[in-house]
């Protein structure tokens, strides 16, 4: 072979090296410096936009009270029902075992969040342009729930994230089988999903278990043993656990079912999660609060639409269906049981759906700035630039509008959790105590560093005899709500009322101390 035949064939084998390894003209990594600067200014803002907008003052809720009480060196553990798991309390664990201090646990949280992030996008870095990359991940970042949920010890935000970074590994994986790296994330990816919510886990994998039992180039033993491991990996413990503490798989999923209200078809949740969107209640159950202005809304409706627009572009761009569908399956997968089979609704259910649905979405704002029609016609090109950043820019205002209201709501409940906690300090309810009675018992117990107990419903883990039995020797305080039924066994007890409280809900709570409890 002569050497002009020689230099003509290794012309022939760039290109086709660039496709087999993800990096064709639209998939291909820009300049490695660009794509980590894009990438890090995403991941700044998002974490700055927790610190500035919401500010690390933010006081536990319900939830996070519960997740940090399991590590926390010197406040009793509450009682962790059926469909909890503990990955949560793994990721705020570093920092809750060196200190208490809940201002450093939300700056670490906000930190940690912009780095994973970053790291979710960095895996898609092969997969899709630089600028498709970073506007996904502003989309995300700029949502109000997004924000808001990132740096709280709740599991949804990591569970976006890590749906995001799996997603992208099975794309490089499939694309590429020497990617040994891709493989690994994978299945690291799905095992922290599944420690954090083994269901949400279930429900993100199943698109990619079947594109690697139908889709041709992926059908390979070991990207599918890297779904199927990282789900069993991850959910081992919460396996364990069924057999340890709840009677088995079967008896602790039942009691999941049961504690969720029963889960079953139930399309109704579409319209409660509709209603969530004005930045509260945080939790619809049941789910009587009024529509939210259209005009706040106007993204959810428009972004099923997108998504299948996006999906065509990318398609169309790369000749290839299965690498542009997967991430909105995968997002449509995880929203399904949120949306058809609960009969409740939180905003934050849907942020792994959110976070998958965002880079088609990109694709298509792309695609929809930069139109190949256009390319010789510059005011046209500007104009259609100018419209999009200008979409852009109404959909994040609008969210941080959203953003406000939600955060007063969070903040008046947070206060007034830390309120009620110093009126029982006030009154003698020092360590060890216990807390009970209706309503926030969980967070002011938190709050108090006390035990939680509860006689009855989802948190029940305890006897009447051995409240009683507690109440002999220690404080313990029972939280009336205004017109609420006092126990019949704390009827007799000193009673003091609940002052400063702001929320509706929590103004005029009585509480009920034992006889044990030191007078002030």
């Amino acid at each position: 072979m002569s050497t002009k035949q020689e230099q003509n064939q290794k012309q022939k084998l760039v290109p086709e090296q660039g496709r087999r390894r993800g990096q064709g003209h639209e998939g291909r990594a820009p300049g490695g410096r660009q794509a980590v600067w894009w990438l890090v200014a995403v991941a700044a803002a998002f974490t700055a936009a927790q610190l500035l907008f919401i500010g690390p003052g933010l006081g536990l809720g319900w939830d996070e009270s519960v997740y940090v009480s399991q590590v926390a060196p010197h406040i009793p553990s509450a009682y962790f029902s059926a469909p909890r798991s503990r990955g949560t309390s793994v990721v705020v664990a570093p920092l809750v075992l060196l200190t208490d201090s809940e201002v450093a646990l939300r700056v670490y949280l906000a930190v940690l969040s912009g780095a994973g992030l970053f790291l979710a996008l960095w895996v898609w870095r092969r997969l899709r342009p630089v600028p498709v990359l970073a506007l996904a991940g502003l989309l995300f970042a700029g949502l109000w729930v997004a924000q808001i949920y990132g740096f709280q010890a709740m599991p949804n935000v990591w569970i976006a994230l890590c749906g995001l970074a799996a997603v992208g590994c099975f794309l490089r994986a499939g694309a590429d089988p020497a990617d040994r790296r891709a493989l690994v994330g994978l299945a690291l990816s799905l095992a922290a999903a599944a420690l954090l919510r083994p269901t949400d886990a279930v429900w993100l994998s199943l698109p990619m278990g079947v594109g690697a039992l139908l889709v041709r180039r992926w059908r390979r033993p070991l990207l599918l043993a890297a779904v199927a491991g990282g789900l069993v990996l991850g959910s081992a413990q919460w396996i364990i656990e069924a057999y340890v503490s709840y009677g088995g798989l079967t008896a602790r999923l039942h009691r999941s079912s049961e504690i969720q209200g029963g889960l079953g078809w139930n399309p109704a949740a579409l319209l409660d999660q509709y209603r969530t969107l004005a930045g509260g209640p945080m939790l619809c159950r049941p789910c009587t609060a009024r529509n939210p202005n259209p005009a706040v809304a106007i993204w959810w409706f428009a972004l099923p639409f997108a998504t299948a627009a996006g999906v065509y572009v990318s398609a169309r761009r790369r000749r290839e269906w299965a690498t542009a569908l997967l991430p909105a399956l995968c997002g449509l997968s995880v929203a399904v049981q949120y949306l058809l089979f609960i009969g409740y609704a939180a905003p934050r259910f849907l942020l792994p759906a959110y976070a998958l649905l965002a880079i088609p979405v990109a694709d298509l704002l792309v695609a929809a700035a930069r139109p190949v029609r256009f390319r010789h016609r510059p005011r046209l090109r500007l104009a259609a630039t100018s419209l999009v950043a200008l979409a852009v820019v109404g959909q994040l205002v609008s969210q941080q509008v959203v953003l406000r209201h939600a955060v007063h709501i969070a903040t008046s409940g947070t206060e007034d959790y830390a309120r009620m906690a110093a009126g029982l300090r006030s009154h003698g309810v020092r360590p060890p105590c216990l807390v009970t009675g209706s309503g926030p018992a969980i967070p002011v117990a938190y709050q108090a560093r006390c035990r939680a107990g509860n006689l009855s419903g989802s948190n029940e883990n305890m006897t009447r005899a051995e409240l009683l039995a507690t109440a002999a020797r220690q404080p313990v305080a029972v939280l009336v709500p205004p017109g609420g039924k006092v126990p019949a066994y704390a009827r007799h007890w000193t009673s003091h009322p609940l002052t400063g409280l702001h929320g509706r809900s929590r103004i005029g709570y009585r509480v009920f101390l034992s006889p044990a409890t030191p007078q002030r």
